[in-house]
């Protein structure tokens, strides 16, 4: 793994919520039983490889955001 990438942190109850949901998921859209295990690997290859992506999407979205605020406030300067 790059170590520039970022590392998403679960604790026990939200790590535990998504693997519920995994495995929920693959029973009812793919008809597949999955264990504790697989459903693990699965979230850990989620948060090593796609979630830094959604991350930093955030990110950026943040920043357009703010930056169109900031030039809004510049718009009701006085001359």
């Amino acid at each position: 793994m790059n170590s520039n990438k970022v590392k998403i942190k679960l604790n026990q109850n939200q790590k535990e919520d998504i693997i519920s949901s995994i495995k929920e998921y693959f029973s009812n859209e793919r008809d597949e039983e999955l264990g504790d295990l697989a459903a693990n690997l699965i979230l850990n290859f989620i948060i090593e490889e796609i979630a830094p992506e959604f991350y930093n999407q955030g990110v950026y979205d943040s920043y357009k955001y703010m930056t169109d605020r900031i030039e809004d406030i510049l718009s009701i300067q006085k001359y």
